[in-house]
């Protein structure tokens, strides 16, 4: 009986690797384009992210020189990345992909039941990518500029409070920034509204937080600015912090409100753009 459960398992571990790879090959053949947009809207994010700190911290930038009050740039760069979201969100690129552009965002609704597992590991894949690739068009555009240290690839990193106040920072504003998606998503009556209420969130936080994490809420990005700048402070606390605050926002969602009501993954489900998430909504079916 051992001997053969010895032989068995080989082949079982076999037909299990071909299953996965069956599984992954379906999911490339079928959502490879919102793989794609999931990575060029972060991408441009980074551009946008990356363009607007050189803009606002380079000490040669005409805005920078004649504005010396760092909170006044600090809220010109929450206005400039919080349009960004909105912009993106709202983009037909956005509607088609549901613009989750974060790990950590399609992480929370893979636990929720809204996302595939291969769709999960694409979409990550896709979002870390061209986070990447955003930064590097931004740096070969921008140079030296962008290498500045008064910009220093618009890096994410613990202010003068320490890692551990970044730490916290990043895990309250995250389960924040969830909260916010997952009731107004998820009220028919409100969700075309969702990207202009995570738009104000993000420029809130850019504005109020960022002194104390730099306000990342995703690993992408500050995995992106790292990568290029060949930096690596602290980054666990935004591998981490942001999937700890945003799976805490979707725990208290369910226990308050239940599972069922967690209509889709989409952060913007106008338009007849197709959905290849779990989705609530009748028009799923759209293509």
């Amino acid at each position: 009986m051992f001997a053969a459960q010895l032989l068995l398992e080989p082949a079982a571990a076999s037909a299990r690797t071909g299953h996965w790879a069956k599984g992954a090959k379906r999911a490339l053949a079928q959502h490879w384009p919102e793989y794609m947009i999931e990575g060029l809207c972060l991408g441009m994010f980074m551009i946008s992210a990356c363009t607007f700190a050189a803009v606002l911290e380079h000490p040669a930038s005409p805005i920078r020189m004649s504005i010396a009050n760092p909170d006044i740039r600090r809220f010109l760069g929450g206005i400039a990345m919080g349009l960004t979201a909105v912009l993106l969100i709202y983009s037909p690129l956005g509607r088609r992909s549901g613009a989750h552009m974060n790990p950590a965002t399609t992480l929370t609704f893979y636990r929720l039941g809204k996302v595939a597992s291969w769709d999960a590991v694409f979409y990550a894949l896709s979002q870390f990518m061209g986070g990447v690739l955003g930064t590097l068009v931004a740096f070969l555009a921008l140079g030296k500029t962008l290498a500045h240290r008064d910009v220093n690839f618009a890096i994410t990193r613990p202010g003068t409070l320490g890692v551990l106040a970044a730490f916290v920072a990043e895990v309250v504003i995250t389960f924040l920034l969830m909260t916010v998606i997952l009731n107004v998503s998820n009220s028919r009556r409100f969700a075309r509204f969702t990207g202009i209420a995570a738009g104000t969130v993000v420029m809130l936080f850019i504005t109020f937080e960022a002194p104390f994490s730099g306000m990342s809420m995703n690993p992408a990005r500050s995995f992106a600015s790292d990568f290029v700048g060949m930096q690596w402070q602290a980054i666990w606390i935004y591998f981490t912090a942001p999937v700890i605050g945003m799976f805490a926002a979707a725990e208290v969602f369910v226990r308050t409100r239940g599972l069922n009501e967690v209509i889709c993954a989409k952060l913007n489900h106008s338009g007849n753009a197709r959905c290849i998430f779990r989705c609530g909504y009748m028009s799923h079916t759209a293509i």
